[in-house]
């Protein structure tokens, strides 16, 4: 006979008793915890758990990439002593005035 059926039969029906006792209580906490993840709710809150996951490192991302490029615009426009850089500032300005003027005198021959 193999060494699991001679241990059983040295073991007193109290023993086998409370073995089988432990092992019911076990099961049921397994079943327990089966039943708590197969619930709707909890796939449900899981699966949002993982959207807002995703969306939350989709957004640090965004957020990292937008940074590194207001850094890099402000670079080109401010020293590394933090001065402004008044040949790089002005063409823009300029620029950005014709075309807003452009667009006003645009909007105007419209409304004529």
């Amino acid at each position: 006979m193999s060494d699991t059926s001679r241990t059983s039969d040295a073991r007193t029906p109290a023993q086998i008793e409370a073995d089988i006792k432990r092992r019911r209580e076990a099961l049921a906490e397994t079943l327990d915890e089966i039943g708590v993840r197969v619930h709707p709710k909890t796939i449900v809150g899981d699966a949002k758990a993982r959207f807002v996951a995703g969306v939350d490192h989709s957004l640090g991302r965004a957020y990292v990439g937008a940074n590194r490029m207001v850094s890099e615009v402000k670079a080109q426009f401010v020293s590394e002593e933090g001065a402004p850089r008044v040949e790089r500032i002005v063409p823009v300005v300029v620029a950005v005035v014709g075309v807003v003027g452009l667009l006003a005198v645009t909007a105007r021959r419209r409304k004529r």
